[in-house]
């Protein structure tokens, strides 16, 4: 019977383990993901930003100066679409530790019905699976 509950609390541990490093991946993932990708688009607003205040160098009065303007107005909206997809997936990954945290909570309350080596048992667990 003790070998029994040993391999099925080690198992459980281990499947714990790596829900838990899958929990902490998603979130580093998507933060990750969302920087790249503002790192990306700010690189490329600049870039096309560039290149158009080139092409109104080429105009001259007033022609230059709404260039110029455009050009300045196309950048301001590709650097706010950026952040926007950057405050997005910050809150993605803020999304996915409150959930954590309730999924948690309530693999907890199941634990107080148990006692003993149970309830510890139930505990680590929840502890692991839910990155607590």
């Amino acid at each position: 019977m003790k070998t029994t509950f040993a391999i099925v609390l080690t198992a459980t541990a281990m499947y714990s383990f790596a829900n838990t490093a899958h929990a902490i991946d998603t979130e580093d993932v998507i933060e990750d993901r969302a920087e790249a990708t503002y790192e990306a688009s700010k690189d490329k607003a600049e870039a096309t930003y560039d290149a158009a205040m080139k092409q109104c160098d080429k105009l001259s009065g007033n022609a230059e100066d709404v260039c110029e303007k455009e050009a300045k107005a196309d950048y301001e909206s590709a650097m706010s679409e950026a952040k926007v997809a950057l405050k997005a997936g910050e809150a993605r990954a803020d999304t996915i530790d409150d959930e954590m945290e309730a999924r948690y909570e309530a693999a907890r309350e199941k634990c107080d019905a148990m006692s003993g080596d149970a309830k510890d048992a139930c505990i680590s667990d929840a502890k692991m699976k839910f990155n607590q």
